[in-house]
């Protein structure tokens, strides 16, 4: 098997590796260095490129800890992120040169989490191929809940009622550029109180991350009499929009203000994408799911799309060498 060159990204290849991201077949703007740098105090970068020759054909965007890395700890999604002509057999070099580099390198494990197949732009399971022949261990599945918006999908009688509640409470949808509002009023009380938790981004990060992404990172506010109620915040990709922050105050169910902002945004704002994304309602490292949470979700239409997390031993990549016949 052909051998390629593997080597720790550095701050002098940020144009190389946003240029290969622009360009992959299985890549989203989260992939951007513009947006993994933005918590690069929290993590130890230790991102990966694979280079044949002079020529960058792939990435693995993650951090170390110990003697471990993972698939980047600070994003939603992950894995190996290749260019449009890759191929199954080129792949497999791919990661064999990847797992030998890292046990050359005294790190015996990567963890990675997969990327959804709903996101990416062409067939891309070529990675799922490998972590089965180095007998990778599957320790985590998440479930998200999807509606697949070019095709039929059906809204419950009960959710419905709740649409036109909102519409009969005269509320007002707004999509804004400022977040404080929602941060500071509705998502952090809301998240410190169910969850005694923050939420991922704090304000001024998803203020700085927006500038840098104004067309993938859209906010919606709704208002009840001047009054902010509930709001939501959208990290939008080729074929998703997928919600990152929702969150209401205790009017909500009362108001309809989450129900009827949700209709508003697969009706008319996201319409024209492929897929709606309303993420997990995993808790516990997936083994147990929010009951509520998946009915709201699945009343609108939403069905079950699954999200992997891998552990890969990097003495198993000899295994890899041995599969083409």
């Amino acid at each position: 098997m052909i051998k390629y060159q593997v080597r720790p990204y550095k701050p002098q290849d940020f144009i190389l590796w946003n240029a290969f991201i622009s360009i992959a077949k299985n890549a989203t703007f989260l992939f951007n260095r513009d947006f993994m740098d933005y918590h690069s105090d929290r993590f130890q970068d230790f991102s990966l490129m694979v280079f044949d020759k002079d020529k960058l054909i792939a990435v693995l965007p993650a951090n170390r800890v110990d003697n471990a890395i993972y698939s980047h700890q600070g994003l939603t999604y992950g894995g190996l992120v290749l260019n449009s002509k890759a191929k199954l057999s080129s792949t497999l070099s791919i990661f064999e040169s990847i797992l030998a580099f890292l046990n050359d390198n005294s790190i015996d494990r990567i963890i990675l989490k997969t990327m959804p197949n709903f996101y990416v732009d062409a067939f891309s399971d070529e990675l799922e191929y490998c972590l089965f022949i180095v007998k990778a261990k599957l320790n985590r599945r998440d479930s998200l809940s999807v509606i697949d918006l070019t095709k039929p999908y059906f809204i419950t009688k009960t959710r419905t009622e709740s649409i036109r509640r909102g519409k009969k409470n005269n509320l007002i949808i707004k999509e804004e550029l400022k977040f404080d509002l929602f941060w500071n009023e509705i998502l952090i009380p809301n998240l410190d109180k169910k969850h005694q938790v923050k939420p991922v981004h704090s304000l001024e990060e998803i203020t700085l991350l927006q500038k840098r992404f104004p067309d993938n990172i859209r906010h919606f506010n709704v208002y009840h009499n001047d009054k902010i109620v509930a709001g939501t915040t959208y990290f939008v990709t080729n074929n998703v929009a997928h919600g990152q922050y929702i969150s209401g105050n205790s009017d909500k169910n009362e108001l309809g203000s989450l129900d009827y902002l949700y209709h508003y945004l697969i009706t008319e704002v996201f319409k024209d994408k492929k897929y709606f994304d309303f993420g997990i309602s995993n808790e516990a490292q997936g083994t147990k799911i929010n009951e509520g949470l998946l009915f709201w979700k699945e009343s609108f239409g939403a069905k079950t799309v699954i999200q992997n997390f891998y552990e890969v031993q990097t003495q198993n990549y000899p295994f890899l060498a041995s599969v083409l016949i």
